[in-house]
């Protein structure tokens, strides 16, 4: 038989073993419940940290014009941006509303959809001749042509309608994620504390410096690819708009998509430049054309400038973390990429046994 004391030692060492599983598995247990009743807020929280981190320098100064009071600087703030997120918005929708309109008093009145094709349009070389003989079906008949298309039709209006049920939470989440930034950058010092006693914990004595990383790349990020991208739809929306094209607003709005997908606004200005030499004049085509090829190009001007700028990271490190980010998990992927992988390259570097500061020279 064992000894008393080695019986009484087994049993202080269940009662703690199940005291200490009891404590774990409460603890996991709350741990899972809190994260379910916060999951839907997740997704808006992570874009009102990065709205508010991109945007804290503008925040700054607007807070010193004013100041220094906080809580109206932070309210000008969220109201600045809704209005600028949302008028844009209905603007798009207000355009989109009166094209349908348009289409269906067509409809109503029998009024031919499309033009006729340009005299010329069959002398394109591969394309031309089909391409003339299907549009003049479709000026002459519209029904019998998209009995052609039916099936692409049907492919792209449930891809249509996934995008704008994507688009309507998209939306929600973002004028959820501006208050969400408003409320971060009224309390920015204390959100400062939390994050780096956070990132303390997690790497001791790198967490400040591992804090200070993830902002210069969120604003790197927000500048280099988001800023770009911007700049680029709304100049080129300007130049829709100046020619008279069609549903410039959602033209403008593409440009935006495929900018930030870092695809190029070229898939969209390509079209309307040949679109605009069979059917406007000589003089506004060109002009069309001489505004949108500096605009196409003027990324690769702008993002190797803004995108590693106040990062000690490699360009190529960011770009790379930003685009795998962007195809693994969307837009927010861009942010969360690059951060990933900005973070990941610095811990290889010190595992190496290479300071950062000396692999970047």
């Amino acid at each position: 038989m064992k000894p008393i004391t080695q019986r009484l030692s087994d049993r202080i060492f269940v009662h703690r073993s199940l005291e200490a599983t009891i404590q774990i598995g409460l603890l996991l247990m709350i741990t899972v419940w809190c994260f379910k009743i916060v999951e839907p807020f997740i997704i808006p929280i992570i874009w009102g940290a990065i709205i508010a981190i991109a945007a804290y320098p503008l925040y700054r100064c607007l807070q010193s014009a004013l100041g220094q009071r906080t809580k109206l600087a932070a309210t000008l703030f969220t109201l600045g941006f809704l209005i600028v997120m949302l008028v844009p918005t209905l603007l798009l929708t207000e355009t989109l509303i009166q094209g349908l309109s348009l289409l269906g008093d067509k409809i109503k009145n029998g009024s031919p959809l499309i033009p006729p094709p340009p005299e010329n349009l069959h002398a394109v070389m591969l394309i031309g001749e089909p391409l003339a003989k299907f549009w003049l079906l479709a000026s002459e008949n519209i029904h019998s042509a998209l009995q052609q298309l039916e099936p692409v039709l049907k492919v792209i209006g449930s891809w249509l309608l996934s995008a704008a049920t994507g688009a309507g939470v998209a939306i929600l989440h973002f004028v959820v994620a501006i208050i969400i930034a408003g409320f971060l950058l009224a309390n920015a010092s204390a959100c400062d504390k939390t994050m780096r006693a956070i990132t303390g914990r997690l790497a001791n004595e790198k967490g400040d410096s591992f804090a200070d990383l993830t902002e210069a790349t969120v604003r790197s990020v927000a500048n280099g690819i988001l800023g770009v991208a911007l700049i680029q739809s709304l100049l080129a929306g300007v130049g829709f708009i100046a020619v008279g094209v069609p549903a410039a607003g959602l033209w403008a709005l593409l440009c935006l998509i495929l900018s930030i997908a870092q695809v190029g606004i070229g898939l969209i200005v390509i079209p309307m430049i040949i679109y605009l030499f069979y059917t406007a004049d000589t003089f506004t085509a060109v002009a069309f054309l001489a505004w949108n090829v500096p605009i196409s190009l003027i990324d690769h001007i702008l993002k190797p400038i803004l995108l590693g700028r106040g990062v000690k990271t490699p360009m190529a490190i960011i770009f790379m973390g930003a685009i795998g980010g962007l195809l693994s998990a969307g837009v927010i992927g861009l942010f969360i990429g690059a951060v990933t992988l900005a973070l990941g390259y610095e811990l290889f570097l010190l595992w190496l046994n290479i300071e950062p500061e000396a692999a970047n020279q």
